[in-house]
């Protein structure tokens, strides 16, 4: 009985990590689309929602990585996975708040590991084929392939239209925008929903509620984590939508293409082969390389480089927050009162986190009118 209501608090903390997941990385989608006026924001944002939802149900290669071989599932209990969730809930809250666009799909992998690794041991953690291989090759191939290929896409879009006139050309290009949008949320609906499909399932693993020798994703994990993450992009991550969409460099609806089709293409194809990728790395990857390649001085490096560091520390700090995560909860014991605590204070530090960012955004509006 006492399990069952772990299981049943991981998968409200998988799901709420899902919803910050949607929100956080809002911006992946739309902002470009928004900056470049293709789309209204609303629309946009719906739009994103409704595709992220369907673009769940494609694959679920990710899903059977992040279950199978980040950690060991035969090794792992349940508090070390609510622990890892709880971790990589308050790095993307935290990045929310100061409007980085850091990782979720990293932050996830780095705060189950990091509870992991204290409370099983590194023979629970699949480091080689599993951390480096399907998590950071990945994640150093991704952002530079998507910046070249955007780079290189942009260079032979001016060349194609530079004798159009401007304004029918922009014209065009907003309208490809709303099929390239359209392309990179379903993209991020199938790489993104699908790390909370595995980490649900690596909990019904670890409870016995499945075999680990029939792994299999339940139809219900898909359509609760495909409606998760669909309303938190609906909410949206606005703070992180401007750094997307103009504070790394004022683009054009042609850059704006550009760097969706190119976003969109990269994650497909690591989705396609079970790689839980950064979609946030990716698109921002595309972002600047549609703005170097236009003019290196477009770019504004200080907030590029801002990112990088949020990058970079991603998994070790999300890790470090899940390690202290499970220390926290196993205080408690091995039943389910650690776990409601920790819900507790996360809860509780998320709505002040939320009310000090709607007082600052009261404070903003004040002082322009």
């Amino acid at each position: 009985m006492g399990s069952d209501v772990i299981v049943v608090i991981v998968v409200a903390t998988a799901l709420a990590f899902d919803f910050t997941n949607g929100f956080h990385d809002t911006a992946n989608v739309v902002a470009t689309s928004i900056s470049t006026r293709a789309m209204p924001p609303r629309i946009a944002v719906g739009y994103a929602a409704i595709l992220n939802f369907v673009g769940a149900f494609v694959s679920l290669e990710v899903a059977a990585t992040v279950a199978n071989d980040v950690v060991d599932p035969a090794s792992i209990g349940l508090l070390s996975i609510f622990a890892g969730l709880v971790g990589a809930i308050a790095w993307n809250l935290m990045t929310w708040y100061f409007g980085l666009p850091s990782s979720s799909s990293h932050a996830l992998i780095g705060g189950i590991v990091g509870a992991v690794l204290v409370a099983d041991g590194p023979g629970a953690i699949f480091f080689d084929s599993g951390i480096l291989g399907k998590v950071m090759i990945p994640a150093l191939v991704a952002p530079v392939l998507a910046f070249a290929v955007a780079g290189l896409a942009i260079l032979l879009i001016y060349r194609a239209v530079g004798r159009m006139r401007p304004t029918r050309a922009t014209r065009g290009f907003r309208f490809g925008q709303v099929i390239s949008g359209g392309l990179l949320a379903l993209a991020h609906g199938t790489n993104d929903a699908q790390k909370t499909m595995g980490v649900i399932t690596l909990a019904l693993v670890a409870n016995g509620t499945i075999a680990s020798s029939d792994f299999h994703v339940p139809d219900w994990v898909v359509i609760t984590s495909a409606t998760a993450i669909s309303v938190g992009t609906y909410v949206g991550g606005w703070r992180i939508i401007k750094t997307m969409g103009s504070r790394i460099h004022k683009m054009d609806a042609a850059q704006g293409f550009a760097a969706q089709g190119s976003g969109a293409a990269v994650i497909l194809a690591s989705s396609h082969v079970g790689f839980p990728l950064s979609t946030t790395q990716t698109i921002s990857g595309a972002v600047i390389g549609s703005g170097a390649a236009k003019r290196l001085s477009a770019v504004r490096w200080g907030v590029a480089g801002n990112i990088v560091v949020a990058w970079i520390l991603t998994l070790p700090a999300s890790a470090a927050i899940g390690a202290i995560t499970y220390v926290i909860t196993r205080a408690f014991g091995t039943g389910a009162a650690g776990p409601i605590v920790v819900s507790t204070l996360i809860l509780g530090g998320a709505g002040l986190l939320f009310v000090r960012r709607a007082q600052e955004a009261a404070r903003t509006a004040a002082a322009e009118t």
